[in-house]
């Protein structure tokens, strides 16, 4: 016979916590229409002139969710999620921190200014305190929402195509903000610029230094950041580092689109990506400050948002630029150490993230074997082999035969023709500048059109190729095209396999590289077709330039994009945001894939010569 607590514990057990957890699911529900609410609500205070009124209808929105988030957090604290689970982390725990810290200014009251501690206080009652923790909260809701739909099996595909076509109508929308443009923006024009900023290609129908204001230049910096990033590394970061760890697909899923190698790195490997991210990009903010400073004309504040933005267009691989006539401007082309800056940023973030990881682990083992080395300690130090794996040696490698090649070349061909008149270490620096930036930075210092047909030849081959797999780059990619040719000088000679570096290139690779080439190639003659039928009037290399540095995500025109018709615009719009997912990555997203049989036709020859 059951005794007083074995009745209790079932009562609570069998009729209590089951309506506790349906009660948490409905506030679940609650919180993320708040958190999306709240950023829709933060966008009309961003981007519209409010009224006093409509000010103090904000605040009370403000203090309703502030309420709601304070409720499920306590709840979720004691008696655990909708599921009876309390998943959190360190990230978690702080974000906790920082929400009860908005208790402080209503549990106590003001304290005297000769206390010291005044400015605390003033600190936790600030709204902007408020509304940015509530931010953070609500970007943790929505990103771990995101990421759990991969745990129904959705296609990664489809979900990473859906988050850019999302973001970029999300952008759209704010670039079409009052407080965005000096005097409006038609929503085709809005359309095109938030494409071309998520998929960080560089084409724009307008001047960005005229048509936007402060405010829609940092919506196209931010767009730029996420599309850089990508859309799932930062809602999967989010996700896993504020909201505790997600289910084993998901990670397996994450871990696949970022390259970790195991499960047990997924973490670091995003902490990497977005540490090397903010520090690349902040030490590059310095230094292009310390170059600029005082020879622009700018106060401080301008001049530290000049570089700010320019150090993320350029990691980015974004192209976009805030000065009239971008980076050609009369007034940056004396400061060389600028447009170096600018290429070391290009190429970094070119050469892809899993080759910097790569990177930073193998100067990580050397600065570990210097220490031991140096102070003689006792004991074997671990030697590893194989520090640089085959992607980041192919990657570096081909990377700098490009560059050097392409300034090489540029140099050569325009020494007397768009270079006229320049000192010769200015043509050396813009040469340099000028062979990075085809591979899909969309910079350019001298105007394309100024340049030889040649040049031109030579920069349609490398925007063709552009950077690493995995980075902010487009085009084919540089692993793809040194694959092919890998295989290629192994056909010719007869050799059974493709080999390089000791390593045997896998046949799966080998077929993926030429599907995507193929792929790629397809794509671009049919947008040439289709364009050159929207834009008769326009020569036949101008529309072919175009179509490639769209579909390869460079950015460079040869002053072809402003004049595009409405038509013209739209199919541009698709190649940047089908070269930005990967039309590769697109088509298997979309067509529905065969499985894997387990038999075998018999194999017959193609005849070829």
């Amino acid at each position: 016979m059951l005794d007083k607590w074995d009745e209790l514990f079932l009562f609570r057990k069998k009729l209590v916590f089951p309506k506790v957890y349906q009660v948490m699911r409905w506030l679940s529900s609650l919180v993320y229409a708040c958190a999306f609410l709240l950023l829709l609500v933060v966008v009309y205070e961003y981007g519209f002139r409010v009224s006093d009124a409509e000010a103090g209808i904000i605040h009370v929105f403000f203090h309703i969710v502030w309420v709601v988030f304070l409720a499920y957090t306590t709840l979720k604290l004691v008696i655990g999620d909708a599921e009876g689970r309390l998943r959190t982390t360190v990230w978690t725990v702080m974000q906790y921190v920082l929400l009860y810290l908005t208790l402080v200014p209503v549990v106590f009251r003001l304290p005297e200014p000769e206390t010291g501690v005044q400015w605390v206080w003033l600190l936790f009652h600030n709204e902007h305190y408020r509304v940015g923790v509530l931010l953070l909260l609500a970007l943790s809701q929505l990103s771990g929402g995101l990421v759990s739909l991969l745990g129904r099996r959705t296609n990664p595909s489809i979900i990473l195509a859906s988050s850019f076509l999302a973001f970029i109508v999300v952008g759209s929308v704010l670039l079409m903000l009052p407080e965005s443009t000096t005097q409006g923006i038609h929503w085709l024009d809005a359309l095109f610029t938030a494409t071309s900023a998520t998929c960080v290609t560089g084409l724009s129908t307008v001047d960005i230094s005229e048509v936007f204001t402060q405010k829609g230049q940092l919506v196209l910096l931010v767009l730029i950041q996420i599309g850089g990033l990508g859309v799932m590394t930062l809602t999967s970061f989010f996700a896993m580092f504020f909201m505790g760890k997600t289910s084993l697909y998901n990670q397996l899923l994450v871990g696949d689109m970022i390259s970790s190698d195991s499960l047990n790195s997924l973490l670091s490997t995003l902490l990497y990506i977005l540490g090397f991210t903010l520090s690349i990009e902040g030490v590059g903010a310095v230094v292009l400050w310390w170059n600029i400073h005082g020879t622009l004309g700018m106060t401080m504040d301008e001049e530290v948002y000049f570089s700010i933005f320019h150090s993320i267009s350029a990691f980015c691989n974004a192209g976009f630029s805030t000065l009239p006539g971008g980076l050609g401007h009369p007034d940056l082309l004396q400061h060389n150490f600028f447009y170096v800056t600018i290429t070391c940023l290009i190429v970094l973030g070119g050469i892809g993230f899993p080759i910097l990881v790569n990177l930073h682990h193998t100067l990580s083992y050397y600065l570990r074997w210097f220490g031991w080395w140096l102070f003689r300690r006792k004991g074997h130090f671990a030697r590893q082999v194989h520090l640089y794996n085959l992607n980041t040696k192919i990657v570096l490698i081909v990377t700098g035969v490009l560059l050097v090649g392409g300034m090489l070349a540029i140099l050569m061909l325009e020494w007397s023709h768009a270079f006229a008149g320049m000192p010769v270490a200015d043509k050396f620096v813009q040469a340099f500048f000028n062979s990075a930036c085809p591979r899909t930075a969309g910079f350019n210092s001298v105007a394309f059109s100024e340049m030889t047909t040649q040049t031109l030849l030579l920069l349609v081959v490398l925007m063709m190729i552009g950077g690493g797999t995995q980075s902010t780059a487009g085009g084919v990619k540089i692993n793809v095209v040194s694959v092919i040719l890998i295989n290629l000088w192994a056909v010719i000679r007869g050799a059974g396999r493709a080999t390089i570096f000791r390593r045997e290139i896998s046949h799966d690779s080998i077929s993926r590289c030429d599907a995507a080439l193929i792929l790629f190639l397809l794509l671009l003659t049919c947008s040439v077709f289709l364009l050159s039928v929207l834009e008769p009037e326009a020569p036949l290399y101008r529309v072919f330039f175009e179509c490639l540095s769209a579909l390869s995500t460079v950015g460079a025109t040869l002053d072809f994009t402003p004049t595009l018709s409405p038509g013209g615009k739209c199919l541009v719009i698709v190649l940047m945001f089908v070269g930005r997912v990967g039309a590769f990555t697109l088509a298997s997203g979309l067509i529905k894939q065969v499985k894997q049989q387990n038999y075998r036709y018999p194999s017959d020859n193609i005849i070829i010569n």
